[in-house]
């Protein structure tokens, strides 16, 4: 995953194309949000709006609404639905006695009672023909209901429809209403015409308002304050109780910059929607709000339980279909509607989305996408997911805050996807450039391997060329033994050893390091082994030349500066005479009879080989004994280091010959250094390459003696 984050946030190019991609998304995003309301938009924003209410609902403060309900145990004691209208009459003249503020009706009554006692006649067949007479002459129905509601300050309800029919038509009387400020017909919610209770209940009516909700809405969340039938404009069935309770003759509609902005009654201001509606600040169910019928009709309910109350009748038995959808319930009567409404008037928790409300949540939807793209490409990954779950929670507690102080309602689900569609957008897009990437760079690194592979192939093989350039023995040659150890510190290195008969009596041996290591330290190896060989085999038993043509052949074409520090001699295989010369080079060890330690062969040397042009290279003269041992080791033996970095040094070189000096022939002292040095090292990394060549010289005498 980090390097996940590295590939995301360091390329400019894969930055360009996601954040491109992500702008043409929230480009898009923010037509949506300010262009018309689209039906899938809409649905989010009203879950939004709906979670405020169910997380925090309105408190219930004042209780100013009692609801008198007709309800299932109300039909169980007056009878199925529709009730006669004497008995409505009687439930309205018993909840005037209590005094309250206005009474109203959730009940429209477009048709004549079908009980009225002059209807009965031709309801039952062969009824008697005096008591059809007698009945005829009994007061009708309606008006009786229509005197009551005439005695008392009654509001009708009435719904709004837009197909006219037999029992629709335009209210004959209308609340005078006042428009401060320009004309609000254009602006409300319309219908064609009106239907409302019969003339006989409806005259004289203390007011008359819509039960309507706002309409395209299946969840109730708005109910219209003022609305149009026709030219006319009407009130709710709320607002005008309002209107009837503070003894008010007109309404006033306020209207600012082509937009209905609040309805007042007396000193009352309601705010609203631009199209004349307004939210339900919707409160919990509480059964304290209802009142049986039956219980009134019974008189059980006490005078003071409405008096100064605005009082609600609307049915709400099981059956009867006045059931709605709200943001806090699955079902609730639509009575209940405008009690909650008219609740949340009288305790000031008003809901309101501002005019404002689309450009604010543009507004932070565009002010955090744009931050998402800005930023996003320069974080981690992690960093980058934890941005976007963030931001699922900072917008809905921003939208939280404002519904919970001053009652906005602000849409928080739509900036809110916006963004995380923004963020998944440019997440997405970079993570698909980095696959692209990927794919890139594992083609690389697959070349990369193929080619580690081929040169791999072609250094061990460059290894085995080196290595076979090596001798591997005198076998043939009894006067002498020889033992030779060479380790590359990496596969192929720069030291080299060699030793090879010039004729019948004469062996002329070489240990060698050139300067670096690695290819080029080897290729040079090969050809200064091979320029050596030439020279001593052209200048026979003349050491000091050999060493002085080899310096200049290799000197001649050594484009690099490389210098070879080198260590050579030539013995005499019949008499035991050396020739030694050092060019820069680690002494020379001498161990054997007659040598309690291990003593230097100490002989004026010179510099390495292409350090100096010319340098007069002179060798110098020992006299071996029969059995005795030269021992040459490159500087790689020295300058071995353990885990703490100390040297294995020329001091425990010596006191490691020392000890090994007894009756062990060559390959024994040679395996006894190179066993030394490993363990000194104990598995610490080899920094150079190392090379052993020991050498006894048995004695003319010990020709035919096998070597021990």
């Amino acid at each position: 995953m980090t390097g996940l984050s590295r590939i995301l946030g360091r390329s400019p190019t894969r930055a360009a194309r996601g954040r491109l991609i992500a702008l043409s998304v929230l480009a898009l995003l923010l037509v949506i949000v300010l262009g018309p309301e689209l039906a899938p938009v809409a649905a989010l924003r009203g879950i939004a709006l709906d979670g405020y209410q169910r997380v925090s609902p309105r408190p219930r403060v004042s209780a100013p609404v009692v609801i008198v309900e007709i309800d299932d145990a109300s039909l169980t004691e007056y009878g199925q639905w529709p009730w006669p209208r004497t008995v409505l009459a009687r439930l309205l003249e018993r909840i005037a006695t209590g005094r309250p503020a206005a009474i109203g009706v959730d009940i429209v009554m477009p048709e004549a009672d079908r009980l009225s006692p002059d209807r009965l006649a031709a309801l039952v067949s062969d009824l008697d023909p005096g008591l059809a007479e007698r009945l005829e002459r009994l007061p009708d129905s309606d008006a009786a209901l229509g005197a009551t509601v005439a005695r008392r300050r009654v509001v009708l309800g009435m719904v709004g429809v837009d197909v006219g029919g037999a029992s629709a038509a335009a209210p004959a009387r209308q609340t005078s209403t006042r428009t401060i400020g320009g004309p609000v017909l254009a602006h409300v919610q319309a219908f064609s015409s009106v239907l409302r209770s019969t003339e006989k209940i409806d005259a004289r009516a203390a007011g008359r308002g819509l039960v309507n909700a706002a309409p395209g809405e299946r969840i109730v969340r708005r109910v219209p304050v003022v609305a149009a039938v026709g030219d006319v404009l009407v009130p709710s069935l709320g607002i005008e109780m309002l209107r009837v309770a503070a003894d008010e003759q007109a309404l006033n509609v306020r209207v600012g910059r082509g937009n209905i902005r609040a309805v007042e009654i007396g000193d009352l201001t309601v705010p609203t929607q631009p199209d004349g509606t307004a939210f339900v600040a919707y409160g919990r169910q509480d059964p304290a709000r209802y009142v049986s019928a039956a219980s009134i009709l019974s008189g059980k309910v006490e005078a003071t339980r409405l008096e100064r109350r605005l009082v609600l009748v609307g049915v709400t038995a099981v059956g009867l279909g006045d059931v709605h959808v709200t943001p806090v319930a699955a079902r609730m009567p639509g009575v209940e509607i405008h009690a909650q409404w008219l609740e949340s008037v009288f305790d000031g928790r008003l809901l309101l989305r501002p005019s404002w409300a689309p450009w604010a949540e543009a507004g932070a939807l565009l002010a955090a996408g744009v931050g998402l793209i800005v930023a996003l490409p320069a974080m981690g990954m992690w960093s980058s997911v934890f941005v976007i779950l963030a931001l699922l929670v900072v917008f809905p507690v921003a939208g939280l805050l404002a519904y919970l102080q001053p009652g906005l309602l602000l849409d928080a689900a739509s900036p809110t996807v916006g963004v995380e569609l923004v963020g998944v957008t440019l997440l997405l897009a970079m993570l698909a450039e980095a696959q692209r990437h990927r794919r890139i760079l594992r083609a690389e690194v697959q070349a990369r391997r193929e080619e580690s592979a081929r040169v791999a192939g072609e250094l061990e093989a460059a290894r085995r060329i080196q290595m076979g350039l090596l001798p591997t023995g005198l076998a043939e040659e009894p006067r002498v033994g020889a033992y030779a150890f060479l380790q590359p510190a990496r596969v192929i290195g720069g030291d080299l050893y060699d030793y090879f008969k010039l004729d019948a009596d004469r062996l002329f041996f070489v240990v060698a390091d050139v300067s670096g290591s690695g290819v080029a330290a080897s290729l040079f190896m090969a050809v200064s082994k091979a320029l050596c060989k030439s020279a001593a085999l052209r200048r026979g038993d003349d050491l000091g030349a050999i060493i002085r043509d080899t310096d200049a052949d290799i000197s001649r074409d050594n484009p690099e500066a490389f210098f070879v520090s080198l260590w050579a001699g030539l013995l005499d295989l019949r008499t035991g005479e050396l020739q030694h010369c050092n060019a820069g080079h680690e002494p020379a060890w001498l161990v054997g009879p007659g040598l309690r330690v291990a003593r230097l062969l100490e002989a004026e040397g010179g510099p390495p080989l292409c350090v100096v042009d010319g340098f007069p290279y002179e060798a110098a003269a020992y006299r071996m004994r029969p059995g005795e041992t030269i021992c040459l080791v490159t500087d790689g033996v020295t300058e071995a280091q353990d885990a703490s970095h100390r040297l294995y040094g020329r001091q425990r070189l010596s006191q490691m010959l020392s000890r090994a000096v007894a009756t062990g022939g060559v390959d024994e002292l040679g395996e006894a250094i190179r066993s030394d040095v490993a363990s000194f090292m104990a598995g610490a990394p080899t920094p150079d390459d190392l090379t052993i060549l020991v050498l006894r010289w048995h004695g003319d005498a010990t020709a035919k003696l096998s070597e021990p």
